[in-house]
């Protein structure tokens, strides 16, 4: 019969599965309790990092449907669930990792299927939804001057062409300015009898 504590501990960490965007599972020997609560903290308020017992997470993931994650559970493992983004947080623990050789990352669960090691350091290296939001929004911004641009260009093309056609046209029929000359020295005739 099992006992209540770990039947409460599996349908917990199951949830936690659930609820998770991502997860990573890591090895965290040889850390000190100092230096996990400062990984905690610099995983933030949308990550969790649960220590807990293999057979107990491989009961829990099993109930959550997770699959892949049985060869990563040796040794001492905690996991982060990720509830935010995961992009952060696995920078959050790639750092950490960096400075404190104790913190191993060996895998992880996202979008329905297990990670490996490289594949959780390769979204580390991702920049942040903000980040890709905001160039994507620079690049469609961009796209759209161009295309106002495009739109604009052909009314300016026939308003030229329409001053094109209207400058030929008078140096084709070239009496505007022929006419005028020849109306001011019969003017002048017409005056000059008059004095006489």
């Amino acid at each position: 019969m099992a006992r209540p504590d770990k039947v409460a501990a599996v349908e917990e960490i199951a949830d936690r599965f659930r609820g998770a965007t991502a997860s990573v599972v890591t090895e965290y020997r040889g850390l000190t309790m100092t230096q996990l609560i400062a990984l905690r903290r610099s995983l933030g308020t949308d990550t969790t990092y649960r220590v807990a017992k293999n057979t107990l997470v491989k009961r829990a993931a099993e109930n959550a449907g997770v699959e892949g994650l049985d060869a990563l559970l040796v040794g001492p493992t905690a996991i982060a669930f990720i509830t935010g983004e995961p992009v952060d947080a696995a920078k959050a623990l790639r750092d950490f990792a960096k400075d404190n050789k104790g913190l191993v990352i060996k895998g992880g669960f996202m979008d329905g299927r297990a990670l490996t090691a490289p594949e959780v350091a390769s979204l580390a290296e991702l920049e942040s939804r903000e980040v890709l939001l905001a160039k994507l929004a620079g690049a469609m911004k961009a796209n759209l001057s161009k295309a106002a641009g495009l739109f604009a260009a052909p009314a300016s093309q026939v308003a030229r062409l329409a001053q094109a056609l209207a400058d030929k046209r008078q140096e084709e029929e070239g009496a505007p300015a022929t006419s005028t000359d020849a109306e001011a020295p019969a003017a002048a005739d017409d005056a000059a009898p008059t004095e006489s």
